[in-house]
């Protein structure tokens, strides 16, 4: 068993829940600036790791939960060694919320849920301006907005999450 150094410095999980183009890797940009910070970016590891097999709703579920599943540990190893992270994996579902509360629960750490509670008009001309730009990872369509969006249920007061919430 290896030693595991105490946190020292406090270390904090950044969670962030939107719909698709409000805002939230931006913002997990700048959590990233904070001191002794460590960005994850789903987006980053899901289009290196499964560039051709990432087409659908469902490849998605299944493809990010395999993801979810390798880097549990790691994670939570980050967060022991004293480093907060911020995890720029969405938290849109009582299900994907599920995952983030057990990484808390096991690490022991405080954390932060910032819930970007945009309009879908806004998210929707973010998404088009995204896509005619080009650098993003994926390039989305209004009616793949239309069919994450169904997902999406914003955080309740009963998952026991501190929500910071954004709005426009």
């Amino acid at each position: 068993m290896r030693a595991v150094r105490k946190n020292m410095n406090n270390p904090t999980l950044y969670l962030l829940c939107g719909k698709i183009a409000a805002g939230k890797s931006t913002l997990a940009q700048q959590l990233a600036t904070r001191p002794s910070t460590l960005l994850i970016s789903e987006d980053h590891w899901t289009s290196t790791l499964y560039p051709v097999e990432l087409k659908t709703i469902e490849d998605y579920t299944r493809l990010s939960g395999r993801l979810r599943a390798a880097m549990t540990p790691h994670i939570v190893d980050i967060l022991h060694r004293g480093l907060s992270v911020v995890l720029d994996f969405a938290a849109n579902t009582p299900r994907q919320r599920a995952w983030v509360r057990s990484l808390i629960d096991t690490a022991g750490v405080p954390h932060e849920l910032h819930y970007l509670d945009l309009p879908d008009e806004l998210c929707k001309q973010r998404l088009r301006q995204r896509n005619a730009g080009g650098e993003h990872q994926f390039q989305v369509s209004d009616a793949e907005f239309e069919q994450f969006t169904a997902y999406f249920v914003p955080p309740a007061a009963d998952e026991g999450f501190n929500v910071i919430v954004h709005k426009p």
